[in-house]
């Protein structure tokens, strides 16, 4: 292979196991959610490593979506069964294929390292989601632990949301996320402007996340991102954010 070249590497791609990988991916929606096609799980699963079996599963919502104050039920079901289930599926098969590419020696490592990216990507944005739909729910009311910490860092309440709505606010038309999150090597709590899945500061815990992708307000407000996170704001469930800022500050 010492005349192996890229535009050969590249060839090899579309016609072999990489090219397998990538195919096995269907378009992408708005944010670059991937969804996987059916069939893809369950491939090679006995044979893989445990870091590559790709057997997620999605997390059902804990509340009556019906019951949210200015979020619809359409759009929330919409968010969690398209947005969120297909960004599990995706991260499954990614790891999948992943596992079939590590097992092929005459693999360039940039062409895996293609895949990689998808890795983190889908990965983020499965655990995002995630802490997304768990922190909604609520009746907006913060107390507790978390409420400490806001007004430790922030000086009261008042001024963390403001922060934190501006950050969000930042977003508006775009995509990302606003993350108020303890980051455990600085020792501080900090409302992080994340432009992708993939932006978030190293050590840094998820206490309330708020997803700014278009995705998850276009149906209700249009381009009126600012009406959707005042709607988010009524809907917080503190009870779980604060669950999260007690385990991190044990942790201390």
């Amino acid at each position: 292979m010492s005349s192996f070249t890229r535009r050969d590497a590249i060839k090899g791609m579309v016609t072999g196991s990489a090219g397998l990988a990538l195919a096995s991916m269907s378009s992408s929606s708005a944010d670059g959610e991937i969804t996987a096609r059916p069939g893809d799980q369950g491939a090679n699963t006995a044979q893989a490593a445990r870091a590559f079996r790709g057997e997620h599963q999605p997390k059902p919502l804990q509340f009556d979506p019906a019951k949210l104050k200015g979020l619809s039920e359409k759009l929330v079901r919409s968010h969690h069964e398209n947005n969120y289930t297909g960004a599990v599926k995706a991260l499954n098969a990614v790891e999948q294929r992943l596992d079939a590419m590590m097992k092929d020696k005459d693999l360039p490592a940039y062409v895996y390292g293609d895949l990689k990216r998808e890795e983190l990507i889908r990965t983020g944005s499965v655990v995002l989601h995630e802490h997304y739909f768990t922190n909604l729910g609520g009746d907006g009311k913060s107390g507790g632990a978390v409420l400490d910490l806001i007004k430790t860092w922030f000086g009261s309440y008042e001024q963390w949301e403001a922060e934190f709505k501006r950050t969000a606010n930042a977003l508006g038309g775009g995509s990302g996320w606003t993350i108020f999150a303890y980051n455990a090597h600085t020792g501080e709590a900090h409302n992080y402007w994340a432009w992708d899945h993939m932006h978030n500061a190293p050590m840094s815990r998820p206490l309330l996340v708020l997803d700014m992708y278009e995705h998850a307000y276009h149906m209700d407000y249009g381009a009126a991102a600012a009406k959707y996170i005042d709607a988010f704001m009524q809907n917080v469930k503190w009870e779980e954010v604060n669950r999260r800022a007690e385990e991190v500050l044990a942790r201390k």
